[in-house]
């Protein structure tokens, strides 16, 4: 006789038992300036090039631009995609639109917990949470917080991931 399966009908990238937290909306403005450095500095190689060379690479703006709008773009839809909730045993991260990732990271594998914060992140008043395991393969990252929420959920990581380290 045949066993029978299963198959959850659940979202495997949304469970249905978590609230999930999501990170600051300032996090897409900070990246979008960093594309427009980034930008800026493209355009300016762009016409160094073009003065002294050829004037034939004036089309990598064709490239450029279009690249620098779709990034700009692309900014504020990432920052609906990211979240993260805290579950009994474990800590759960979710990114990504186009490739979506939902990173399950138990307390008791929690090696140590890192606050960052580069200079654009200061600017716009926010930090990272990086989450180091005990695999070098399950690191999660948490951007866009605020500095407050960051030391909370460090602190409070740190502690729950002692508390199941002692269980063992």
């Amino acid at each position: 006789m045949a066993e029978r399966t299963t198959v959850s009908t659940e979202d495997p990238f949304a469970p249905g038992d978590v609230v999930w937290q999501r990170i600051s909306p300032r996090w897409a403005t900070a990246q979008r300036v960093a594309g427009g450095i980034v930008f800026a500095v493209a355009v300016v190689v762009t016409v160094v090039l073009a003065v002294l060379l050829t004037p034939w690479i004036w089309l990598a703006l064709v490239v450029v631009v279009p690249l620098w709008a779709w990034d700009f773009v692309w900014s504020g839809r990432q920052v609906k995609a990211w979240g993260y909730a805290e579950r009994d045993d474990d800590l759960l991260v979710v990114k990504g639109i186009m490739f979506r990732s939902l990173v399950v990271v138990p307390y008791g594998r929690l090696q140590y917990v890192d606050v960052e914060a580069g200079p654009l992140d200061r600017r716009f008043g926010l930090a990272k949470v990086q989450l180091h395991t005990a695999s070098s393969d399950s690191d999660a990252a948490i951007p866009g917080l605020s500095p407050e929420e960051a030391a909370r959920l460090r602190d409070r990581l740190a502690a729950r991931g002692e508390a199941r380290l002692a269980g063992l």
